[in-house]
């Protein structure tokens, strides 16, 4: 479990390689291991000249990360042309070559190691290139700007060891007759690792995990649960914009520096602290930050009994709002007040529920959700009324159901609007609450409904990026595009570092929009990245192989067909025969059942 905390991110992988290293260090050792080094050399400040960082020298091998792959790719080229004339001009043959590919994948870095499925992509996709050359992922080439001097030649959908579905690659050169482009300013000035995002014009803010220093480490559902609670009032307020909490975490337990998590997060303030529990005491310290010079704006701590903790929160997020938002009226606050009468036993078993509940989610792990709900259930035979369980217990029922775990899903969605019922009947101004509604009735295909609830959280919490990510795909699948778009990418910018899980569901989205308005090239181009982050979803496979169908692309839409009849063939069959729709209009519809027959499916 301790792989899956580590902190991933969507990022540009550069994965370069010696072309027959072994004979050269077989001719002249010591020569050969100078040459490679200086190499690497060079072509570390390449990268580091258009933007990216040379994470790691494996031997002879190197990789590197990039934020845009308009800015990767014209780093290998200009470094293979470079390299080129410098070996034109030894006397000997000891001349060193690099194979390069390039990929958009997940990885995790930590320890100063990069690692993860991109990083293996990049690898399989510099095996397919020429000595001198660069190959890139399909993805990648989609990505770069029409201005760029590229082109691209396609060598078809590669089976690569490791990868399930077959990966587009293309091998990339400049054209003839054409310069480089130069290093933007942005890239020159900031590496991808420190300018990522641009700052909101209203005041933003990051809450990162707060530190958990008790004596005992099992306390850190409580910290992480106080950090989320904290976030979830500061984004009650529409005047301010708060990072949500899966991008926040993604810092959880290293070492950072504010100012850098400002640019990663674009956010002008950064909350940070720790939590110190022991027995039926807490102490929190908390501090704010200006991200961008490292000034302290306001720092507190706390002493209380484990009964004040409510109090305790509305206190501190009062400090922050009031030190960075003075236009907010302290009035807004009561708004966000917790119940007094939840009891803490209750609560501390909720917070260990709803942390077991996000693991089991992340990773698909049917048994720990089982014990998640479990240990909800407990916490609500204390407290019938405590909200943090309740919600737990709603989310695990939709997600029984989502993902096939249920005897009876009918059951497991009702069960779920039962208890979003009771949440909003004990506390109406709880977002979350509406969207556990929204999400059962969603899946009942009750799409008003379900557009009424999400405008309700929405109302509620403008921040909950949770909200935003599922709102957006019901929006597509209810035929509003617009909508649906605008609302994926304000997720996005809230969530920027969230997990694959919901990074996917927002890109779906995108491909989904894309397609009922009929642009078949967006939609392959979003539904490739959903599909490469979470590839297990019928409805993004089904309108992916569309797409192609009415690119008169079935030769692409080919390894879609063929992954979907893997996991989902009775959803195929269904859909097409007519028995299941994807979409809430008739028309769009059609449309799907058009692009699976000209991708060459039949009933």
């Amino acid at each position: 479990m301790e792989q899956d905390r580590l902190p991933r991110k969507l990022a540009v992988i550069l994965h370069a390689d010696v072309v027959g290293s072994t004979s050269l260090v077989q001719k002249n050792e010591a020569l050969a291991h100078e040459r490679i080094q200086a190499t690497f050399h060079h072509f570390s400040e390449t990268i580091k000249t258009y933007g990216g960082i040379a994470r790691e020298i494996r031997g002879d091998a190197l990789v590197a990360e990039f934020e845009r792959a308009s800015d990767a790719v014209p780093a290998a080229l200009a470094f293979q042309i470079l390299n080129e004339e410098f070996n034109s001009k030894l006397d000997d043959d000891i001349q060193p070559q690099l194979r390069i590919g390039i990929s958009l994948g997940e990885v995790i870095i930590a320890d100063n190691t990069i690692t993860g499925a991109g990083v293996v992509l990049a690898q399989r996709l510099e095996q397919l290139a020429d000595p001198g050359g660069v190959v890139v992922q399909g993805s990648v080439s989609e990505t770069i700007p029409a201005r760029m001097p590229f082109e691209f030649e396609s060598l078809g959908e590669q089976k690569l060891k490791g990868f399930d579905q077959p990966v587009g690659a293309f091998a990339v050169r400049l054209r003839s007759n054409e310069e480089l482009p130069s290093p933007e300013a942005n890239t020159a000035t900031y590496s991808a690792a420190t300018k990522t995002h641009q700052v909101p014009d209203k005041p933003s803010i990051a809450v990162l995990p707060f530190d958990n220093i008790s004596d005992d480490p099992e306390q850190e559902y409580f910290s992480d649960g106080i950090t989320e609670d904290i976030i979830t009032e500061l984004s009650r307020f529409p005047s301010i914009f708060v990072i949500a909490r899966n991008s926040s975490f993604t810092f959880k337990g290293a070492a950072v520096d504010v100012t850098e998590v400002g640019r990663k997060l674009g956010v002008s303030y950064v909350v940070e602290g720790s939590v110190r529990k022991a027995g039926n005491r807490v102490r929190i310290s908390a501090q704010l930050v200006e991200a961008a010079t490292g000034n302290h704006l306001w720092a507190e701590r706390y002493d209380r009994e484990l009964k004040d903790i409510f109090e305790l929160q509305d206190d501190l997020t009062m400090h922050v709002v009031g030190s960075i938002t003075p236009q907010v009226e302290l009035a807004e606050l009561k708004r966000s007040q917790k119940l007094s009468n939840t009891n803490l036993s209750a609560y501390e078993l909720a917070l260990k529920a709803q942390a077991l509940t996000y693991d089991a989610v992340r990773v698909a792990d049917r048994d720990m959700l089982i014990q998640a709900m479990s240990i909800a259930d407990n916490a609500l035979k204390i407290d019938e009324m405590c909200t943090h369980a309740l919600w737990t217990r709603g989310m695990g029922c939709v997600f029984q159901y989502l993902y096939g775990w249920s005897a009876d899903p009918g059951s497991a969605l009702n069960f779920a609007i039962e208890v979003a019922d009771h949440l909003i009947g004990i506390d109406p101004s709880n977002a979350k609450s509406y969207i556990v509604r929204a999400w059962a009735y969603q899946y009942q295909r009750q799409y008003d409904l379900a557009l009424a609830d999400y405008r309700r959280a929405l109302e509620l919490n403008p921040n909950l990026a949770l909200n935003l990510f599922t709102m957006a795909w019901s929006e597509a699948v209810a035929g509003l595009p617009v909508e649906a778009r605008k609302h994926a990418k304000r997720a996005l910018m809230l969530s920027p570092r969230d997990t694959d899980i919901w990074l996917a569901w927002a890109y779906a989205t995108l491909e989904l929009a894309s397609f009922i308005e009929c642009d078949f090239s967006d939609t392959v181009k979003w539904g490739r990245l959903a599909i490469q982050l979470h590839a297990r979803m019928p409805a993004r496979q089904l309108v992916m192989i569309a797409g192609y169908g009415h690119l008169g692309d079935a030769e692409a839409a080919s390894s879609h067909t063929a992954a979907i009849k893997t996991f989902a063939p009775e959803t195929l069959s269904a859909v097409l025969a007519g028995k299941y729709e994807i979409f809430k209009l008739s028309e769009h519809n059609s449309l799907l059942l058009k692009g699976l027959h000209q991708a060459g499916l039949t009933d």
